[in-house]
């Protein structure tokens, strides 16, 4: 069965299905929008049974001639890397439909304008198309076409349904992203032209470029394209915008899936394409990494806007990933690729909390809240577990990356990996802030009658705190699948793992 193209090809039908839908069948078109995204996920949990860890490197291969003349292939197949990106993505998606049910609606405070809502939920399922076929796409160029249209479906989703500066945040979000875009197609273009393999297929352009000067240009194409989709510091600045604007299930999206690519990229091409120009920038690399994490906690910590907030810290983790990647360690490279996982489910929650908040209290400052833990108790509950995963405490999911991420660094470059572990201490400062100023204290009045988790809002966030604790005490499966495609990752890449200064048996020896 070609599982990938259909992964791919039933959220495109179904997005037809749901905007020729007649006009006034709202309800019908959320149904089937969440319908749909629920045989995506099925479709995706039995393909990803049928993965082998220890078989071939691409599983799922297919491979079909899309323009012979210049050698572009409809390449699809998926590592144990885009396997659980995929899985992360199949998972999120019904989610966020469901806690989606009333964004495009025009009700509840602070509401934009109603639009039209089977136009929001066909593009919930382009947008879903769009993320498994980047993932899974071993063509470059097809990967190139993935990479940019996915900014469609989301620059309609933040500029026609967001907040009060919409428009502001759509425009800005899509400039920054062209900008990347447009330079790495001129990389994948001198890729093509320089490696003269007649070919975009990622598996026979590794090695094909020798020339340090030349890997070092090109380097610089794909992880500035890469560095702004992360997003990077000092790339960062369109992301605070647009997560604050996008509608809550849109930001999930956004900071749990779209921005993984960026990192995704890193690991998959900047490193294996270009290995001696990936080890000549890591020192600038992990200096961008350390100032990232540094940066967006303290500066977390100074906002006022909730959704600002969560933003802010998602680029302090956004470091940690990339501080994994370029360690050149395949302890921290699996932490990493762990990380982009379990941020995608913590930060995810964080965001569909945050968005029941402000739905009920009609306002995005911390300041306007506060004792909602009296009067929702399993809303406050729930934004608590979700913060501590994104402080990664120890029983959490975070905890198991990040704690890979630092011994895995710190046994190469120990010290970046030093420094970053301020990141850790400030996550504390942010997280815990928040939800003091938000949950606990006496209940201010605008929030006396705030209603607690309906059942609809219960079936969203159960998945997530229930995957954020189980993967928080039991990572084995994930790890099982990311470990040996991790290491067939880095094979091109010279990797320094820890050995003790002294060998056991020499201790041994002396001890005696």
């Amino acid at each position: 069965m070609p599982w990938l193209s259909t992964l791919i090809a039933v959220p495109v039908l179904g997005a037809v299905g749901v905007a020729l839908l007649p006009k006034g069948n709202d309800k019908l078109a959320k149904q089937l929008a969440l319908v749909v995204s629920l045989v995506v996920l099925a479709l995706t949990l039995v393909m990803a049974v049928q993965f082998s860890p220890r078989g071939t490197r691409f599983q799922f291969d297919e491979t079909y001639e899309w323009i012979p003349r210049f050698g572009v292939h409809f390449g699809l197949a998926v590592d144990g890397i885009a396997l659980v990106l995929i899985v992360l993505s199949a998972v999120l998606v019904p989610i966020v439909v469901l806690a989606s049910w009333h964004d495009a609606d025009g009700t509840g405070a602070d509401a934009p304008p109603k639009r039209s809502v089977k136009t929001y939920f066909a593009l919930l399922l382009v947008l879903e198309a769009m993320m498994i076929g980047v993932f899974a796409a071993t063509d470059i160029f097809l990967f190139y076409v993935f990479f940019e249209a996915m900014l469609i479906p989301m620059y309609f989703m933040i500029g026609s349904y967001g907040g009060a500066q919409r428009s502001y945040a759509a425009v800005k979000f899509l400039l920054y992203s062209l900008f990347g875009g447009l330079l790495m197609l001129v990389a994948v273009i001198g890729l093509y032209v320089i490696a003269e393999k007649n070919t975009f297929m990622f598996p026979e352009l590794i090695g094909a470029i020798t020339d340090p000067t030349t890997q070092k240009w090109l380097f610089a194409g794909f992880f500035i394209a890469f560095a702004v989709k992360a997003p990077l510091w000092p790339f960062h600045t369109w992301l605070p915008d647009a997560a604050a604007q996008a509608p809550a299930g849109a930001a999930v999206l956004l900071v749990g899936v779209l921005d993984k690519v960026g990192t995704y990229g890193m690991l998959r091409f900047c490193l294996e394409l270009f290995p001696d120009a990936a080890k000549f920038f890591t020192p600038l690399v992990l200096v961008l990494a350390v100032v990232g994490i540094v940066y967006g906690a303290i500066v977390a910590i100074g906002q006022t806007d909730m959704k600002r907030l969560i933003a802010y810290t998602s680029i302090s983790h956004f470091g940690f990933i990339a501080l994994g990647v370029f360690a050149m360690s395949q302890n921290a490279a699996t932490g990493a690729t762990l990380y982009m996982v379990n941020h995608g489910f913590s930060t995810g929650a964080l965001f569909l909390i945050a968005g029941f908040l402000i739905y009920r209290r009609g306002s995005n400052y911390i300041a306007d809240y506060g004792g909602v833990q009296k009067v929702a108790p399993i809303l406050a509950g729930t934004f608590l577990v979700a913060g501590l995963s994104g402080l990664a405490l120890p029983g959490l999911s975070s905890f198991v990356s990040e704690f890979m991420v630092l011994i895995g660094s710190f046994q190469t470059y120990p010290v970046p990996a030093t420094i970053a572990t301020a990141g850790v201490v400030l996550a504390a400062i942010y997280i815990l802030w928040m939800y003091k100023r938000v949950a606990n204290g006496p209940t201010t009045e605008a929030v006396a009658g705030m209603k607690d988790l309906n059942g609809r809002e219960k079936w969203v966030i159960a998945p997530l705190i229930a995957l954020i604790i189980a993967l928080g005490f039991y990572p084995k499966p994930l790890l099982d699948v990311i470990n040996p495609a991790v290491d067939k990752t880095l094979a091109n890449v010279t990797v320094t793992e820890f050995t003790p200064a002294v060998p056991v048996a020499d201790q041994k020896g002396a001890g005696e």
